[in-house]
């Protein structure tokens, strides 16, 4: 929180100073996992899809392939397309032939889809293997540049209908970027499509939240003050939230989405502040004259928040229970701790973090005794800014191992790292849409 706090006053923003920039081994190969331990995971039988007519059939490849991906970037299934066609007039005969495939899915997920212009009308099937019945079968419409989010909106609610869990694939992540010589706030979908630009402040934006209801807050020097900012993506406009003398650096929503706590250099140094949403009121909930406070998030209750404070020496992170203000420290050892981000399960804290000042910086997780911490980077440039997705499952962050600064994603125990997008420009400070 200190770096970033002096990042800002020097409009540096160069968050993670000068650090060697090591080669990393490629481990780009994170899909198509068919067990669990000794689990095998179920396989879904996957046919093209099927049109009504020649103008769908680009786009039933496209939503096919989004699906596919989907399902097997979730790794709760094998996914195969080896099989027969599947004829949605002879469906009992269709199944028949798949059960006799060698991969013997266990479900066979098909679909169709037409066009009446402007719209795509998809109808999407799951069908159950043991019993030869539909357990899923809805209908999507949309224009044609809605397919790839549709697509996304089927594999999770395939997703919640088969397992019960909560899909990511109709998530986004919103960063800054400097790729037009500014530092402007941008979101991509999960899986790197879909680039878009969200502000023109020609300023520094940076720490983008997001809110349940879909509102981005970040802070930014359109005003030439580092002000708060919320984004509302569904009327397409900026307002300002919190415009004032001196620092003010967003940390994150609460879960209602009623409050923001943030990091203000209003007393005698920057220090916690929660500001009411619906009030316009802030309250100070950390004063300690001799240190600095930032770099906060809250627990998925709201009844508690992480932060970073240097009141013991160098930059440690802390938990603080709002309503009582009692405090503890999580680590007590590291040279520097940054931007710690609560899991959505409540159970760790994932942060960045040195544990000398000749280490660069790693992500590094720890549970809410202090008693457990775990590397989960090394050896791979600079690695900074980790959130988590909204399941839990996966964290992305940023990282120098290829040079510029890039948006990398990761299994929460630290294995597969990849690269989300391919973006000019350096990128910083990503947020996983809720």
């Amino acid at each position: 929180m200190m770096k970033r706090f002096y990042a800002f006053l020097t409009a540096g923003i160069c968050l993670c100073g000068a650090v060697l920039c090591m080669a990393a081994p490629k481990t780009d190969v994170y899909i198509g996992i068919t067990s669990v331990g000794k689990q095998k995971l179920p396989t879904i039988g996957m046919p093209a899809f099927t049109t009504a007519d020649e103008q769908s059939k680009s786009a039933a490849e496209q939503v096919h392939d989004v699906m596919r991906s989907d399902l097997l970037f979730a790794r709760y299934f094998d996914v195969t397309e080896e099989g027969p066609a599947f004829d949605t007039n002879k469906v009992k005969e269709s199944l028949k032939e798949w059960a006799k495939q060698p991969a013997k899915p266990s479900y066979v997920l098909t679909g169709t889809i037409s066009y009446t212009e402007p719209y795509y009308t998809i109808k999407v099937y799951v069908y159950d293997m043991a019993t030869r019945t539909a357990v899923f079968a809805k209908a999507f419409k949309g224009t044609q540049t809605s397919l790839r989010r549709l697509a996304h909106i089927a594999s999770d609610q395939i997703v919640a209908s088969l397992l019960g869990k909560r899909g990511i694939a109709d998530t986004k992540i919103a960063f800054a970027n400097n790729a037009t010589k500014h530092k402007e706030i941008y979101v991509v979908d999960y899986d790197g499509q879909n680039l878009q630009k969200l502000t023109k402040d020609n300023s520094i934006s940076l720490l983008p939240r997001w809110s349940k209801d879909g509102r981005i807050f970040y802070t930014s020097y359109k005003y030439r003050n580092p002000d708060i900012f919320a984004i509302d993506l569904r009327a397409g406009k900026i307002s300002p939230i919190i415009i004032k003398k001196g620092l003010s650096l967003i940390g994150g929503v609460s879960p209602d989405g009623k409050a923001l706590v943030f990091t203000s250099s209003g007393g005698n140094n920057p220090s916690i502040y929660i500001y009411n949403l619906e009030t316009q009121q802030k309250v100070q909930i950390t004063n300690k004259t001799t240190a600095v406070d930032g770099s906060p998030s809250y627990s998925p209750d709201g009844k508690y928040i992480t932060f970073v404070s240097n009141r013991a020496g160098n930059p440690q992170i802390y938990v603080m229970e709002l309503a009582t203000g009692q405090t503890r420290p999580l680590t007590k050892k590291f040279n520097w701790s940054d931007t710690p981000q609560w899991s959505p399960t409540g159970e760790w804290i994932v942060f960045s973090g040195r544990e000398s000042a000749y280490h660069p910086m790693d992500i590094f997780i720890v549970d809410l005794t202090g008693t457990q911490i775990k590397r989960l980077t090394s050896d791979a440039g600079s690695n900074e800014d980790p959130t988590w997705s909204p399941d839990g499952r996966f964290i992305a962050f940023t990282t120098t191992r290829n040079g510029s600064r890039q948006l990398y994603m990761m299994d929460m125990d630290g294995s597969a790292p990849h690269l989300l997008a391919n973006i000019k420009g350096d990128s910083f400070t990503p947020h996983w849409s809720l």
